[in-house]
């Protein structure tokens, strides 16, 4: 009978909180006309869907008031938020450079490829092997070329490494230059304190699914004057940005999600770091010469990425899975793919961590008992790697 599975690839999603199901559930039964609509059902969606707006938009350290209030465009997910950021400002910047980290997500780093093979000039900064992005290399591409650049767009935290970057930092060096920032927030939220006005960025995506609330909305957060050139065609929702029919329930699952995840932040934090330091310690011990890529840097709490050398990633996640622990190589949306980390490349790694690197990432619904079963079974599967490869 296979083990009943141990759930560690909360970095590619996480399972829906209580809390977040009874929003959703209480607003289906109640509010689940079109919020576009002028009667009192449309009405009544209306007010759970800008009520859920203005919560999300404080718990993320913004400020929905005053005559220059921050905005929300509700998304389908990341992915959405990231087109509309990068697409949408550079377009409304009218210029034709943008400058990204060598370790971007996916829908950021291949974004910017498609627009590349459009003409326009990408430029992408370099990390070191702490898997930090170089500040420096920022400093000299704006005192070169400013006046080119219409974006800059760095995230926030790798889902790869869990390395935290130095996005205040960059985004005060863009900001002093005149050019726009983005960060993908993706996930550091739930997991870190993200305060938006403390970080001086021009706009931030999230998505409600990375921190147990429901799959299919996220969010595109923006400061003042940042408004991005819509990807789509429709409707007047959202100030035009994004038309649609927009998701009251889901609004309010995810700000229910956002709300748990954000009050208690330091204790949720300490437990998820806890969490994470006593697999790392279990599993390397069932691997000599294993290493945490970006140990020596500050990371997100729940996240850890370690390479086991001579093994190969993608065997390994497979094994761990069929043992009964979920775990991932990366990105989940790249998920599949025989090609080697852009991220763990571009920190200048030896090829044989690269290869043996896998992901583990904890959630707030991790038990004790879950890790210690976790490690048992990931060390009884090293073991008889190890042994089949003679190492």
């Amino acid at each position: 009978m296979p083990a009943e599975p141990i759930y560690l690839d909360h970095n590619a999603t996480s399972p829906l909180l209580p809390a977040a199901a009874e929003a959703m559930r209480e607003t289906w039964a109640t509010a689940w006309a079109n919020p576009a609509s002028q009667h009192a059902p449309g009405r009544a969606a209306r007010r759970v869907l800008e009520e859920s707006r203005e919560r999300v938009i404080r718990l993320l350290g913004g400020d929905p008031t005053g005559r220059s209030p921050d905005r929300l465009v509700f998304t389908s997910g990341g992915t959405e938020a990231n087109a509309l950021a990068i697409r949408g400002l550079l377009a409304a910047s009218g210029k034709r450079r943008l400058a990204i980290s060598a370790i971007e997500h996916p829908s950021v780093s291949r974004t910017a490829d498609r627009l590349e093979a459009a003409g326009v000039a990408v430029d992408r900064l370099g990390v070191g092997n702490d898997g930090r992005v170089r500040v420096e290399e920022l400093v000299a591409l704006l005192a070169e070329a400013a006046e080119e650049i219409g974006l800059v767009s760095v995230m926030l935290a790798s889902n790869e490494t869990g390395v935290v970057q130095p996005v205040a930092e960059l985004a005060d060096l863009s900001r002093a230059a005149g050019v726009p920032f983005h960060t993908d927030a993706v996930q550091a939220i739930g997991k870190s304190e993200v305060a938006f006005r403390n970080l001086a960025v021009n706009a931030l995506t999230f998505t409600a699914h990375k921190f147990h609330g429901p799959v299919g909305i996220g969010g595109l957060l923006l400061a003042p004057g940042a408004i991005p050139k819509p990807l789509l065609d429709g409707g007047f929702q959202q100030e035009s940005l994004r038309p649609g029919t927009e998701p009251a329930p889901l609004a309010a699952g995810l700000a229910a999600a956002l709300e748990a995840a954000v009050v208690g932040d330091a204790e949720r934090v300490s437990r998820l770091r806890s969490l994470r330091d006593r697999l790392e310690r279990g599993v390397r011990g069932s691997w000599p010469g294993s290493v945490v890529i970006g140990a020596e840097s500050s990371r997100l709490p729940n996240t850890t990425c370690i390479a086991f050398p001579g093994g190969d990633r993608q065997a390994l996640v497979m094994a761990y899975d069929l043992a009964g622990v979920a775990c991932g190589t990366g990105s989940a949306c790249a998920s599949g793919s025989s090609e080697p980390s852009p991220t763990l490349l571009a920190m200048g790694l030896e090829r044989t961590l690269v290869d043996g690197a896998v992901r583990f990432a904890v959630g707030a619904m991790t038990t004790d008992a879950e890790i210690d079963v976790a490690i048992e079974r990931v060390s009884r599967v090293n073991a008889g790697i190890r042994a089949g490869l003679g190492v």
